[in-house]
């Protein structure tokens, strides 16, 4: 089976050897360099051809096992119409990350940043019988976010590549054998594709549902952050895990609360010195035995007005945002500017306490920590005095608790099973147990066998496609150069033809033309370019088996180059053929 040989004499590829200077991660750096991609505008990348094919391969893979699971592949369009996310409210909910936009005739359409509402409503057009279920469908697709601080190329860009399926089954049994049929899905995707990567509980955010797991590929550059346990098969997204309450203590017989000076103590550091300093206090305190009220402002898809809200955590802890934003997704939440604190004089900076919000109506959601007889030092709603002993239960009491305070390394899991150890990833894959969230919106019914309407309920599963060649690409590079695995490479073999006699250049040719004739893609530099420069593209360039036709061809033999470990040898011409196409099919 022949297959084209692809000519760097002809090939649409220009490398470049300096880093572009907007890129930070070297993932970014290098699909630049080595003309995968080119930057359009911010977010917005072309695929080169080498790129282009990197991510078809990708595609494949992940069409695949799809289809191997019995999911159909179908094509929405990326315009769509408004009504079907008004209905769900994410028209609103998406806020300012969805790219809106009006035609001549003043509709409005929007970009789809996802498709839930169409999968539904194209089921719901389709099907009507109980015997229709189940049924997976998937697509392919480029899709779109406006994304305020797109960075890191590929990996984070306002338009991308992502394959979404859905699931649609009559009852949570059948949703749990379809969720599982994609979990077992991904996981075989991931693997030939090879990655390094971590499956973590997760948080649904503004897709909805309830169960919820993502794969993370395990990098330093990732920007989201999980954890797992040293002493069990724990693992999550920090936004995701659920912080154990301590048993509530009893309130009987334990000391008053007391105002205490305590002049220029605006932060936890401060306090905790003047309050050790204190001979009045005669005791020890640390930064876990004070309460840190944090204020912010939320608003709620479709509102104009923010509200106030306090975030109560130990003193130890910072409020981490993105585990704020993630409980109460999907109100929008922003930290409070001197207007907000200069229109309300009671909260005084550096100062603020349980009281003053309570009776200024502030809701007031504290750490899970936060329980019935723990005692607290925190503000007393007056400049340059806290209040000692403050107890939970007895002189205040929040109105709920939130998870918004940082998880660090060390902390207990939640399963009780040892300590927590944190690192980072990048999310390439989401899967979801949506349940009936949208089947409710669009009253997706089949009718059961006894002729009465039952309602579907559904599961969505989401893959990045072109975040997967950033993710790769950032796993699989050394200092020189892209290092793909073979699955996905844009060519199995890279042949560099260094010298200028006409024997070296008509040995390359044949070699070539005997390794597409058994079916190897092969990428030949036929260029008229110094024998460095061949060999520095190669590197770059990072096809995994680089076959070097040269000086030794005299000698009746060639070099193969293992991309990834470096290891080189020398093999006889009349073997090598056999030789790469051996190493096609490990």
């Amino acid at each position: 089976m022949n297959t084209p040989i692809t000519r760097m004499s002809s090939l649409f590829l220009r490398t470049l050897r300096e880093d572009p200077a907007d890129a930070e991660v070297p993932s970014h750096k290098l699909l630049v360099r080595a003309g995968y991609v080119r930057r359009v505008a911010p977010g917005g990348y072309s695929w080169l051809p080498l790129g282009l094919r990197v991510l078809r391969n990708i595609e494949t893979v992940v069409r695949e096992e799809m289809d191997a699971i019995g999911a159909q592949e179908i094509q929405f369009p990326a315009l769509l119409p408004k009504e079907p996310y008004e209905a769900t409210g994410r028209w609103s909910e998406y806020g300012p990350l969805l790219f809106r936009l009006q035609d001549r005739k003043g509709v409005d359409y929007l970009l789809g940043p996802t498709h839930e509402e169409l999968f539904a409503l194209t089921v719901k057009g389709e099907y009507s019988s109980y015997k229709d279920y189940p049924v997976m469908l998937y697509q392919v697709q480029t899709k779109y976010r406006d994304e305020a601080r797109p960075r890191a190329g590929i990996l984070r860009g306002r338009e991308f590549v992502m394959k979404d399926s859905y699931s649609f089954d009559l009852d949570d049994e059948g949703l749990e054998r379809s969720y599982q049929l994609h979990r077992a899905a991904y996981i075989k995707i991931f693997d030939r594709l090879g990655l390094d990567y971590v499956v973590v509980s997760a948080t649904s955010g503004a897709m909805g549902g309830s169960a919820s797991e993502e794969f993370l590929a395990v990098s330093e550059t990732g920007e989201d952050t999980y954890v797992r346990s040293n002493g069990s098969g724990y693992a999550a997204n920090v936004e995701a895990v659920v912080t154990t309450a301590p048993a509530a203590q009893p309130l009987e017989g334990r000391p008053e609360a007391q105002v205490h000076y305590t002049p220029g103590t605006p932060t936890i550091e401060t306090l905790v010195d003047y309050l050790n300093a204190s001979a009045d206090l005669g005791r020890t305190f640390t930064a876990a035995d004070t309460l840190k009220n944090v204020l912010v402002k939320t608003r709620q898809p479709g509102e104009k007005d923010w509200k106030l809200l306090a975030v109560g955590v130990p003193g130890d802890r910072e409020v981490d945002m993105k585990r704020l934003e993630a409980s109460l997704e999907p109100a929008e939440v922003a930290l409070l500017e001197d207007t907000d604190f200069a229109a309300n004089p009671f909260l005084v900076k550096g100062y603020i306490g349980p009281g003053a919000l309570a009776s200024n109506g502030v809701r007031f959601l504290v750490d899970p920590r936060i329980v019935d007889g723990t005692a607290w030092v925190t503000g007393a709603d007056k400049a340059d005095h806290h209040v000692v002993d403050l107890l939970c239960g007895r002189d205040f009491t929040p109105d709920g608790t939130i998870e918004a305070a940082e998880v660090r390394e060390g902390d207990a899991s939640p399963d009780g099973k040892g300590t927590l150890v944190a690192a980072r990833g990048i999310e390439i894959g989401h899967i979801f147990q949506l349940g009936r969230k949208y089947a409710d919106v669009f009253e997706l019914d089949a009718l059961g066998p006894d002729s009465k309407p039952v309602r579907i309920t559904m599961g969505s599963y989401g893959i990045g496609v072109s975040r997967l060649v950033a993710a790769i690409a950032e796993q699989h590079h050394d200092e020189i150069g892209l290092v793909w695995p073979r699955s996905i490479a844009p060519a199995d073999v890279h042949v560099v033809i260094a010298g200028k006699d006409e024997s070296v250049a008509e040995g390359g040719e044949r070699l070539a033309a005997q390794l597409s004739e058994r079916g190897v893609r092969v990428l030949l530099d036929d260029r008229k370019a110094s024998p460095g420069v061949k060999f520095a593209d190669a590197e770059l360039v990072g096809v995994p088996t680089i076959l070097v036709v040269g000086r030794g061809l005299a000698n009746g033999v060639v070099e193969v180059k293992d991309r990834a470990t470096g290891e080189r040898s020398e093999i006889a011409v009349d073997d090598v053929v056999e030789h790469v196409v051996a190493l096609t099919k490990r």
